[in-house]
């Protein structure tokens, strides 16, 4: 089975000797609706994405430009940045309170148990930056 491709449209913003800066413009599902005006959500927002690359020479500042990943690294990002911290706060949670705990303290607990996840995810930040990998397509 072929693995999917994301692509979203981007935008050459800085360009260095190995890797390549690309704006992308992320809409919020409710851009299309015919009540936007109405609206006070923000639905436009820039991000910024490096990618890594051999030879920079075709690319020009401000040049059109499809940014693509695999559909699997996406997941593997939710999990990362959202389930498995919602995880750990949810059974630190429940343990402290079978434990006996009182419920602000556990749910101080829990929070704080974030702080070891993040820290470690920034400790392995490097290896993460190899294995999430994304590629161009004019």
């Amino acid at each position: 089975m072929k693995e999917q491709i994301v692509t979203h449209p981007g935008f050459v913003k800085t360009i260095e000797r190995n890797r390549v800066e690309i704006a992308i413009m992320s809409v919020a599902g409710c851009a299309s609706c015919q009540l936007k005006g109405a609206c006070s959500v923000s639905d436009v927002e820039e991000k910024q994405v490096w990618v890594k690359m051999d030879d920079t020479s075709q690319y020009r500042i401000g040049q059109q430009v499809t940014i693509e990943m695999k559909q699997s690294l996406g997941t593997w990002a939710v999990l990362l940045g959202y389930v498995f911290p919602f995880l750990v706060l949810l059974l630190v949670l429940i343990l402290c309170i079978s434990l006996g705990f009182d419920q602000g303290l556990s749910g101080l607990f829990a929070l704080g148990m974030l702080v070891p996840y993040y820290t470690v995810l920034y400790l392995m930040r490097h290896w993460l930056d190899s294995r999430f990998h994304y590629s161009l397509r004019n």
